[in-house]
């Protein structure tokens, strides 16, 4: 039940991310939907409410709910904590990286810019970048693994960022420290150029956890080639284009 309310959760918060554990072995997907459905309720914490001091205490929650799992004593009852608190228990995924995903949560309470990019890389990596490698750990990744994961979470994460910068300018947020084409394009090939390190990395065991970025080398690619388009809402593939990619990615059993 609390495995069925957890895919739940990532089909309506995270759809792309649904679509994209849906592709993978059962057994991957079953470790997988309590680290998404536990991304997707940290990061719409701090949306649900227009007051800083509530949506603070909503990730408080979670910090509190992982205090509790780690210290392995009588848990709070709930849908993703119940199965989240197997998984970290029975597969050792690090409570340290999933309380770094919270915290990185607070620009979101603030409103405020990133200092510059230092802090936006900073971001990126402790929630894309966390969570890709909570995922990989889920699976059994070794430690030696956690930087080319790492790459390939931030990559992912730049890409959805990208995608996402019209709706958080919308919603009166400074997604980039520089939004000038010259800096976006810089910004997308970096990511570019760390996903493709993570490529060239044997990071095969954690596939599963890399799939949620099938289309970020697409999203990148047009990005580093077309800056403009990322404020204009174009970087996306088209649904069939989408499709396509994801099945191709799974017959080759990629990400």
């Amino acid at each position: 039940m609390t495995l069925a309310a957890c895919a739940e959760i990532v089909a309506k918060g995270d759809p792309d991310r649904f679509r994209a554990v849906m592709s993978v072995p059962v057994s991957a997907r079953e470790r997988l939907l309590p680290l998404f459905a536990f991304n997707v309720e940290v990061a719409r914490a701090p949306w649900v409410t227009e007051e800083p001091l509530i949506a603070e205490m909503r990730l408080q929650w979670w910090r509190d709910a992982l205090d509790e799992i780690a210290e392995g004593g009588v848990v709070r009852r709930h849908e993703v904590v119940d199965p989240l608190a197997d998984l970290i228990r029975d597969v050792g995924v690090p409570v340290g990286v999933l309380h770094a995903m919270i915290d990185a949560r607070r620009w979101d309470i603030a409103r405020e810019a990133f200092d510059d990019w230092a802090a936006f890389d900073a971001h990126i990596n402790a929630t894309s970048g966390g969570l890709v490698w909570a995922g990989a750990t889920a699976l059994g990744a070794p430690d030696a693994l956690e930087a080319p994961c790492r790459d390939a979470g931030y990559a992912i994460g730049v890409a959805n960022w990208l995608l996402a910068v019209p709706a958080l300018e919308a919603a009166g947020r400074m997604p980039l420290p520089d939004g000038r084409p010259e800096a976006v394009r810089e910004l997308a090939l970096r990511a570019r150029a760390r996903l493709q390190a993570a490529r060239r990395a044997d990071i095969a065991a954690a596939t599963p956890a890399l799939r949620p970025g099938w289309q970020a080398a697409v999203i990148l690619k047009r990005a580093a080639r077309m800056p403009g388009a990322v404020a204009g809402g174009q970087l996306e593939p088209g649904p069939l284009r989408k499709s396509a990619l994801l099945v191709a990615k799974t017959l080759v059993g990629g990400w």
